[in-house]
């Protein structure tokens, strides 16, 4: 790919097109709502047609836009304009149409963010803890930590649902 400052529309669809699903599904982690997730996606895109990394491939592009995505969602709730909302703008608030997921997603997407990102990055994207580091900038050992973890609270949560 090419190291200017723009990418060709031609190389930015090709991108979007190979993992907007992804990139969807990891800020719907997040978000929890599908208006503030496809803004998440939408922004992760426009960083992406601003910023001037050479991809050396695939995997590096794919790793690039969950970490570009995570950081965005994370930075969202830091704001404080997201921690706030008055009663009467509350009522307006359309309900949620549900995101078509298995109950096991649900639970992971319940758990605490740190532990829900590694396992989801882990089972449902297939990413090695080695790779799971990087793009979380933590030791893989971190990770393997947060994976079994999160796998505990998961086991609780799954045997609290059978009782």
């Amino acid at each position: 790919m090419r190291s200017s400052l723009f990418r060709t529309d031609e190389e930015l669809i090709r991108i979007y097109n190979r993992h907007v699903d992804t990139v969807y599904r990891v800020c719907f982690m997040f978000m929890k709502n599908r208006s503030n997730t496809e803004d998440m996606v939408q922004n992760t895109f426009i960083r992406l047609m601003n910023d001037k990394t050479v991809f050396q491939s695939e995997k590096h592009e794919k790793a690039w836009l969950i970490r570009t995505a995570v950081n965005l969602c994370k930075d969202y709730f830091k704001h404080w304009w997201s921690k706030t909302v008055s009663i009467s703008e509350a009522a307006e608030i359309p309900a949620e149409i549900p995101l078509n997921t298995d109950s096991v997603l649900e639970k992971v997407m319940a758990l605490p963010s740190r532990y829900k990102t590694a396992v989801y990055l882990y089972y449902y994207e297939g990413y090695s803890t080695v790779e799971i580091g990087k793009i979380l900038k933590k030791d893989p050992s971190t990770i393997r930590g947060y994976l079994h973890k999160g796998r505990k609270l998961l086991k609780m949560e799954m045997e609290g649902d059978v009782e």
